[in-house]
C-alpha cells in the first residue's frame, strides 16, 4: 500500500470518528451543553405527578426537551427542563404532567392559552397548580373498588339479568338499529347545514325546559302518582286488558245483529231528541206539576185501613174542534197518496180544552203565539212560574206537601182545612 493510500485512509477514519462523535454528543444534548444554546425553564408543581430526570417535555405533543433536574422545595417540586435552542414556547403556557400509558412513562407537557409570544428564554418560569398532575393510579383504584363496592350485588345481578333477557334474541334489530343509525348518520351529514341549524336551535329548546324546570318537575311528579296507582291496580288491569277483547266481540257481534234496525231507532230518536229539546220548558213543567197535583189529594184511612185518592177530571167542557180539519174533509184510511200536511190547533181559546205545545211553557224568544196562556218557565228555588196567576192575580207556587203521614188516621181532615191553612 503506498503512502498516499495509508494516508487517505487515516484522514478518513479521522473524520469519521469526528462526525460520530458529533452526532453522538448532539443526540445526548452535550453540544448544546457545551455551547450553551439550549433555553432552560424552571417549571414549579406540587408534586412530582410520576415524572422523573430524563422525562419527556413536549409543547402541545411534540417533544421539545426532557427534564434534567428535580428538586424539591416546601411548596412542591422545581423541575429544570432544558429546551431546544429553536423552542418557542409562550409565557402563558400551562404545565402539566401527563402519563404516556396505563403503565406510567410520564412526560412534562405546554398547553398555551394562544399562539403569539412573549416567548420563553432562559431563566422563564412556569407555576402549575393541583390540576396540573395526574391522578394517582393509588388513587384512582381505591375509588373504583369504593364505587364497585357501593353497588348492591343483588340489584346488579338483577339488572344483568334484565339486560341479558332485554337483549336476548335481539341481534336482527339491533343490526338494524346500528343500520339505520349509519343511515341517519350519512343523511346528517348530507345535510350539515341543516344539521348545523337544529343544534343552534336546540339551545332554544333547551333553555325553554330550563325555563319551565318546574312545570317539568310536577309533570313527573304526577307522572309518578299516576304510574304508582296503575302499579297498585296491576291486577284488575290485566284484568280489564285480558277481557276487553272478549267484550269487544261481544259487542261488535250485538252492534252487527242490529245492524239492520239499530240505524232506524237511532235516526227515529234523533227527531224525538229534537220535538224534546224544543219543547224542554214544557217537559219540566210537566215533571214538576204531575207530582205535585198527585201527591195534592191524600185522604186519611178508611175502615178497610187503605188510602184512597180519587182525581176527578171535568167533562163539562166539550173538546176544541176549531182551527181542525172538519170530518168531511177527512181523508180515508185507505188513502196512501201523498198530500200536503196541514197546519191545525185548537183556536178557540179557552174554555174549552186547550192542548198543544203553543199552551206549554217555553223560553223562546220570537215565536210566542197569541193563544199561549203563560210562557214563563219553572223555577225552583221560588218554586213558581213567573206570568202563571190564580184567578185574583196572585202567583201560583207549586210547593210540595207537608209529611201527612203523622197524622195517622186523621190525615183526612186535612182535605178540609188545608186549603184555609195554606191562604
Amino acid at each position: 500500500m503506498s503512502r498516499g493510500v495509508r494516508i487517505r485512509l487515516m484522514a478518513f477514519v479521522a473524520l469519521s470518528a469526528i462526525g460520530i462523535t458529533y452526532v453522538t454528543a448532539s443526540y445526548l444534548g452535550v453540544v448544546d451543553k457545551v455551547t450553551g444554546r439550549n433555553i432552560t425553564v424552571t417549571a414549579s408543581l406540587p408534586g412530582s405527578g410520576g415524572a422523573f430526570e430524563g422525562s419527556e417535555v413536549t409543547y402541545r405533543g411534540v417533544k421539545i426537551g426532557k427534564v434534567t433536574k428535580m428538586t424539591a422545595t416546601e411548596e412542591g417540586v422545581d423541575l429544570t427542563l432544558d429546551l431546544r435552542h429553536d423552542t418557542k414556547l409562550p409565557l402563558d403556557a400551562k404545565v402539566s404532567v401527563h402519563n404516556l400509558s396505563a403503565v406510567g412513562e410520564q412526560y412534562v407537557d405546554f398547553v398555551p392559552e394562544g399562539k403569539d409570544g412573549p416567548y420563553a428564554a432562559d431563566g422563564a418560569r412556569y407555576q402549575g397548580d393541583a390540576s396540573s398532575l395526574p391522578v394517582d393510579e393509588g388513587d384512582l383504584l381505591v375509588d373504583l373498588s369504593r364505587f364497585v363496592n357501593s353497588v348492591d350485588k343483588d340489584s346488579l345481578q338483577k339488572v344483568v339479568k334484565e339486560l341479558g333477557v332485554m337483549f336476548g334474541d335481539t341481534g336482527r334489530d339491533l343490526q338494524r338499529l346500528l343500520d339505520g343509525g349509519s343511515a341517519f348518520i350519512e343523511e346528517a351529514n348530507a345535510h350539515t347545514d341543516e344539521t348545523i341549524a337544529l343544534l343552534d336551535n336546540s339551545l332554544t329548546v333547551l333553555r325553554t325546559q330550563q325555563g319551565q324546570k318546574e312545570n317539568i318537575r310536577k309533570l313527573a311528579r304526577d307522572l309518578d302518582t299516576v304510574t304508582s296507582a296503575l302499579r297498585r291496580q296491576d291486577g284488575n288491569l290485566r284484568t280489564v286488558l285480558s277481557e276487553t277483547p272478549g267484550a269487544a266481540k261481544a259487542v261488535q257481534g250485538l252492534l252487527q245483529d242490529l245492524e239492520p234496525t239499530l240505524p232506524v231507532l237511532l235516526g227515529d230518536l234523533v227527531s224525538t231528541n229534537q220535538v224534546f229539546l224544543s219543547e224542554l220548558p214544557g217537559l219540566e213543567q210537566l215533571l214538576v206539576t204531575y207530582p205535585a197535583l198527585i201527591a195534592g189529594g191524600p185522604t186519611g184511612s178508611t175502615a178497610d185501613g187503605w188510602g184512597h185518592v180519587n182525581l176527578q177530571f171535568d167533562y163539562s167542557v166539550p173538546p176544541c174542534t176549531q182551527g181542525y180539519v172538519p170530518p168531511e174533509k177527512w181523508r180515508s184510511t185507505q188513502d196512501l197518496t201523498d198530500t200536503e200536511p196541514a197546519d191545525v190547533s185548537c183556536t178557540a181559546g179557552p174554555p174549552y180544552a186547550m192542548r198543544g205545545s203553543k199552551y206549554a211553557p217555553s223560553n223562546r224568544k220570537g215565536n210566542a203565539s197569541p193563544a199561549r196562556v203563560y210562557s214563563g218557565v219553572y223555577d225552583p228555588s221560588s218554586g213558581s212560574v213567573p206570568g202563571l196567576v190564580d184567578d185574583q192575580g196572585n202567583p201560583v207556587r207549586l210547593n210540595q206537601p207537608e209529611d201527612l203521614s203523622v197524622l195517622g188516621g186523621d190525615a183526612w181532615k186535612w182535605l178540609l182545612i188545608g186549603p184555609v191553612a195554606s191562604k
